[in-house]
């Protein structure tokens, strides 16, 4: 086993065993999870703030980038099946 794998079973024990006493306690482990809640409503709250100013600015969101994305790449899809058929169905030249 290579040092860099090594390394990387150390540290995952490590935060393992730090996770296991950290929430051994109900209490404790009730304050993370409350803590994780808040952070995830924070961070949706932000997103949707980012949004609405990219919106006023007439710029694209994330979302947006990401189904103009996913159109492209069926656009991309659907020319390579064409091209692969006009391919097949012309006689090729020598």
């Amino acid at each position: 086993m290579g040092i860099r794998k090594t390394l990387q079973e150390q540290a995952f024990n490590f935060s393992r065993r730090t996770m296991e006493r950290l929430l051994a306690d109900d209490k404790r482990a009730q304050a993370v999870a409350g803590a994780l809640g808040t952070v995830q409503r924070g961070k949706r709250a932000l997103d949707r703030g980012q949004e609405e100013v990219m919106r006023a600015l007439q710029l694209a969101s994330k979302t947006e980038f990401k189904a103009l994305g996913r159109a492209l790449s069926g656009l991309k899809r659907r020319a390579r099946e064409l091209d692969e058929r006009l391919s097949a169905a012309t006689p090729k030249r020598d």
